[in-house]
């Protein structure tokens, strides 16, 4: 029976990589697998990559026009089932902690919704070498986790330090020698700490599904954007998907990763782009979520079930705390702030906290370590500021003041260090007033995401606000025998908004 086989197409050659072409090409081989959600390439050090895999039934997602599912909660009061908008409750109004049900349209599964992409069982293998070397480096057969979304992951190690490397992946059924598909894909790794080659990266946060702003239906938009510019690597600080009002099961969840990952941007740009991923409340499980909260909101969905798929879903060590040499000039520390955390309701002061007492002393102790010439603390929630102040989760406001201010007390005074944080839904560079510690907000990946700050509202602290999506660029150069950083906030559509430059003597 003659079926489809997919490939992804690239140039490799001195040109770079060509943008992804979709071959069709009518085969005697079996169905799938596939890989319509791409591949992740990420925690780069000098001489290792992980490369996350998931393989797929379907060539490409479900489309639009399937539904989605029907959420309501439950009025005890009269037995009758609603969306959210109906309670105004003390918890939340869009958060009701009622009893929910999950409604799919009649003939219709998770499989089969809106932006769905299954997974299947298969078996790959990765093909690796330097770019313009001949030899190629090839793994063995390696199975995907029919238990964890159909994904697997494989650490590359023995590579060169400071070199481009390109990978190829192909894919089998269990019960075929034929290879299915095939995707390419490439990186740099990280150079040697005695290195002083330029890098270049970038800064993502919070991408609502719901919010994607690409006219021709590849995503976000920005994708392209921060691809164009050829960055070393990416950060995502979190809040990669947001899960709080549709992912009420496991496979709700796994859902929330296919439909996000099945956009045509994010697949170009994941399999080109070394990303380091940092998770949030939204894809950890809720809003300002902590361990041990207990809601009906999020139905038979567990927050330890998301700090579980995370793992799964992206490129991750064995710590969700890590820090990262990139050169002489450049280290970054990307730390976690849902798993050690205390509740966010409970008085302040020195016992209480986000990071937990060993995230922090692994912190102090690896910063003091660090002689590179810039050291970027990458927070996944504000540290400096200014925040809302109905707010209480992060070290910006309140509910956690006293172990913010540990932290940029610890940091007061040191030369060529900054923090860069996500989750705030404007940009922003702001400097402390008391430690003169500067932060920058990469503010939200869409227009269409972002608020939450008055434009008007130019505080003290603010050297630059813009209530717009986007993201950050951080670029470190040498000239002269002198480092020099600079930080650029870009528009959703590429323009530069505010630049911040630096040198090593300032």
């Amino acid at each position: 029976m003659k079926r489809r086989k997919f490939i992804y197409q690239t140039s490799m050659g001195l040109g770079g990589l060509l943008p992804i072409v979709n071959s069709l090409n009518a085969m005697n081989v079996q169905e799938g697998p596939y890989f319509s959600t791409g591949i992740k390439i990420g925690e780069l050090t000098s001489n290792e990559a992980i490369i996350w895999v998931r393989l797929t039934k379907d060539v490409k997602p479900v489309g639009k026009e399937a539904p989605v599912p029907t959420v309501l909660y439950l009025d005890e009061k009269n037995g009758e089932w609603h969306p959210t908008a109906y309670f105004k409750t003390k918890y939340k109004q869009d958060r009701p902690d009622r009893e929910v049900q999950v409604n799919y349209p009649n003939g219709y599964t998770v499989d089969a919704i809106e932006g769905a992409v299954p997974g299947i069982s298969g078996d790959y293998k990765i093909s690796y070498k330097p770019i313009n070397s001949t030899n190629w480096k090839t793994t063995k057969w390696l199975s995907v986790n029919e238990h964890a979304d159909f994904t697997n992951q494989i650490k590359l190690e023995n590579l060169i330090p400071g070199t481009q490397y390109e990978i190829k992946i192909e894919a089998k059924s269990k019960t075929s020698n034929t290879i299915a598909s095939s995707i390419t894909g490439s990186f740099k790794t990280a150079g040697k700490a005695t290195d002083t080659k330029d890098v270049h990266f970038m800064v993502t946060t919070c991408h609502e599904y719901a919010d994607v702003d690409d006219p021709t239906g590849g995503g976000f938009k920005i994708y392209k954007h921060m691809q164009a510019l050829n960055p070393d690597f990416m950060v995502h600080t979190g809040d990669v998907i947001y899960y709080d009002s549709m992912a009420k099961e496991l496979s709700l969840a796994y859902w929330h990763w296919q439909r996000m990952f099945g956009l045509r941007n994010a697949i170009d740009f994941y399999r080109q782009t070394p990303t380091y991923f940092m998770k949030d409340d939204h894809d950890t499980w809720m809003n300002d979520c902590y361990p041990g909260e207990t809601t009906r909101f999020m139905g038979k969905f567990t927050f330890n079930q998301g700090v579980e798929t995370f793992k799964q879903q992206v490129p991750m060590s064995e710590k969700p705390y890590r820090t990262f040499r990139w050169g002489k000039d450049l280290q970054i520390w990307v730390v976690e702030g849902r798993e050690y955390r205390d509740k966010n309701n409970i008085p302040d002061g020195p016992e209480k906290t986000i990071w937990g007492k060993v995230q922090m002393e692994w912190f102090k102790n690896s910063f003091e370590a660090s002689d590179a010439t810039y050291k970027i603390l990458i927070s996944p929630t504000p540290i400096v500021g200014p925040d809302r102040p109905q707010k209480r989760d992060n070290h910006a406001n309140s509910g956690f003041a006293y172990e913010g201010a540990q932290i940029k007390n610890f940091l007061s005074g040191r030369k060529n260090v900054f923090v860069i944080c996500g989750d705030r839904h404007w940009q922003y560079v702001s400097q402390d007033l008391k430690t003169k510690l500067m932060e920058f907000s990469c503010g939200p990946a869409s227009n269409e995401h972002a608020g939450g700050w008055k434009k008007e509202e130019v505080l003290p602290e603010h050297k630059y606000l813009n209530i717009v999506g986007g993201f950050l660029s951080v670029q470190i150069k040498r000239a002269n025998n002198i480092a020099a950083i600079t930080f650029t906030h870009y528009s959703v559509d590429g323009e530069k908004l505010h630049t911040e430059n630096f040198n090593e003597l300032s």
